[in-house]
């Protein structure tokens, strides 16, 4: 059984989405972010960067792991599923890309134009033009490729998915990339990812274009 720990946010989607993907057993331990339970001790012996998500293999003499990507690396290797061996190289660097630039920079286009919009006029605009930027690039890469990392269905997707999940947050117009839509819109009709996507069992469901 593997327990996560976790928030419910773009990064903790991605585990709760790969584990129903792989359909592990798995059990979530909510971490309040909003009232510094990341800071605690003993959460910080299993992430030294106070981050979440992290796991726990309880099938693995409790192996830990922190970083989601590292941790979708491990999913994926542990079930076979969405991490061919002879794509790796590949999917690698859309997960890479995903960790570095898209999750990173959408991020703090969340802080400036989302939570605190107002506060910083040059804020607001160097993030709201990166993450458009991001757009046209995933717009463009899609429209060679059906999936990121090529022709399969990966975890360079599943990274990438709950990222654009919050793109009524981005106010960039997701319906403009038509490809990046119709990727969207395939992912979203999968039934691991509805439910993966609704992390605390609430009844969340995800946004349409």
């Amino acid at each position: 059984m593997i327990e996560l720990l976790t928030a419910n946010t773009p990064n903790g989607k991605k585990i709760s989405i790969m584990l129903e993907e792989i359909n592990f057993k798995y059990k979530v331990t909510k971490i309040n972010i909003n009232k510094d339970e990341q800071f605690k001790p003993d959460f910080i012996k299993l992430s030294p960067f106070r981050k979440i998500p992290v796991i726990i293999d309880h099938d693995s003499n409790k192996k830990s792991l922190f970083e989601s990507g590292a941790i979708l690396i491990y999913l994926g290797e542990k079930s076979g599923k969405f991490y061919n061996k002879d794509q790796r190289t590949n999917i690698n660097q859309w997960l890479m890309g995903q960790m570095a630039y898209v999750g990173p920079f959408l991020g703090q286009h969340h802080q400036f134009h989302h939570y605190n919009p107002g506060k910083s006029e040059f804020g607001e605009q160097r993030y709201f033009k990166i993450a458009e930027k991001i757009y046209k690039e995933l717009d463009e890469r899609l429209s060679a490729s059906k999936f990121l990392a090529g022709n399969d269905y990966t975890i360079a997707d599943i990274a990438t998915f709950p990222w654009i999940a919050r793109h009524e947050w981005h106010d960039i117009g997701l319906k403009k990339f038509i490809n990046l839509s119709q990727w969207y819109k395939e992912i979203s009709n999968r039934e691991a990812v509805q439910k993966g996507y609704d992390l605390l069992k609430k009844g969340e469901t995800i946004p349409e274009v």
